[in-house]
């Protein structure tokens, strides 16, 4: 089997990723797999999903250079675990297995894909618990009394005027009031209503006008 095997130090002087390296290539060795390319991402933080070394190996699986991917740990391939479970989802449609020698999971095996399953379900616990938390926020705050959204825009009827008066269309006035053209048109109305007492005399809103 043609394996790619994958390392990760966060430091360029601190820590070697040889130290993973070297057991990831016993490891192989003692399985009789053929290393078919090694990524490594030194210097670069575990909280980045995008790596280069890493964005490279997910472009080769697309291509099925290789078997399967052998990692040190967890948390040398992944941010999160919702981004293992994509990878790994993504490594299982593609047919290639996952191993990660400290945890000992391997994908190809009932024990591994049990582990995966398990993995999918605290996936599915935690953005269901995230979905939860923003719902409860969100009562609480409308509980006691606070709006909720944007804040309302505020039409200036002096400027919408001045700027009318000038032949600016209804959509150049909004954008430079930071309204829609709907909404200039409306508070123009209102301001017309207000000084005429006439609702009916309305403006139309287009393009050029």
């Amino acid at each position: 089997m043609h394996v790619a095997i994958y390392a990760r130090v966060s430091t360029n002087n601190a820590q070697n990723p040889e130290v993973q390296q070297r057991e990831l290539r016993e490891y192989c060795q003692r399985r009789g797999w053929d290393i078919a390319q090694e990524y490594v991402d030194v210097g670069v933080s575990g909280t980045k999903e995008r790596r280069p070394e890493l964005d490279r190996l997910l472009k080769d699986a697309r291509h099925r250079f290789f078997d399967a991917v052998v990692v040190w740990r967890f948390d040398r391939f992944a941010r999160s675990v919702s981004h293992l479970l994509r990878a790994l989802e993504d490594f299982r449609s593609l047919g290639i297995e996952f191993i990660s020698l400290s945890e000992q999971v391997d994908t190809s095996t009932p024990t591994g894909k049990m582990v995966f399953t398990v993995l999918g379900a605290v996936a599915e616990l935690e953005r269901s618990l995230i979905v939860e938390r923003v719902r409860a926020g969100l009562r609480n705050a409308r509980a006691k009394g606070k709006r909720l959204g944007r804040p309302p825009l505020v039409a200036q009827p002096e400027v919408i005027s001045q700027m009318r008066s000038q032949g600016a269309s209804w959509r150049v006035i909004g954008k430079a009031i930071g309204v829609s053209p709907a909404t200039a048109l409306c508070t123009a109305a209102r301001a017309r209503k207000g000084r005429l007492g006439n609702p009916n005399n309305l403006p139309m809103v287009s393009d050029s006008n």
